[in-house]
């Protein structure tokens, strides 16, 4: 055990802490993803969105790790109501598009819809929008989906949404 949910607490919660550690722990010695993995369950919100960030950087330098926890992260880590969590979910399936099943992508898509239209943390939507428009070129089921959505995200009061909103339709208007 290296007790990667105590390394993990503490500190100003804007900050990476012992993140990057921990990263480079894992990715010299992949047994230990699992514990890592498990910090998602950590009482501890600041725990929580480190490892969001932990995974994003393993999944960029050694995306095969992550593969076979894909359903859990469908189920279980789709189930955390935590903005960073969610994000996050949105940055990973679009990394590991290629690697998942057609269910675990119609799973995800399911997971990305639903904060679409009912979270209103402003990354959470960036991130979202961002997967999805670029899914939804090649479904066209799930381009009827998001088209309305961004429109009315075009007019949320955040710079980032509205502007984004507006990039991703410019986008999907473009193919």
């Amino acid at each position: 055990m290296k007790n990667f949910e105590e390394r993990l607490k503490g500190g100003h919660p804007n900050s990476l802490g012992n993140t990057i550690e921990i990263v480079e722990e894992v990715l010299a010695e992949n047994k230990h993803f699992n514990e890592l993995f498990n910090c998602y369950f950590s009482d501890d919100e600041v725990v929580r969105l480190r490892t969001s960030n932990a995974m994003k950087r393993i999944c960029k330098a050694k995306k095969s790790i992550l593969i076979p926890y894909l359903d859990q992260f469908l189920t279980e880590i789709a189930q955390i109501d935590q903005a960073s969590t969610q994000w996050t979910l949105s940055q990973l399936f679009e990394m590991l598009e290629k690697d998942m099943t057609e269910n675990q992508i119609e799973e995800a898509k399911k997971i990305m819809k639903r904060n679409l239209v009912n979270h209103n943390d402003w990354i959470v939507l960036n991130e979202t929008m961002a997967t999805l428009t670029k899914w939804s070129k090649k479904d066209t089921k799930l381009k009827d989906f998001i088209v309305p959505h961004l429109e009315r995200l075009t007019t949320d009061g955040r710079k980032s949404v509205s502007g984004r909103a507006k990039k991703m339709i410019a986008q999907l208007e473009k193919d």
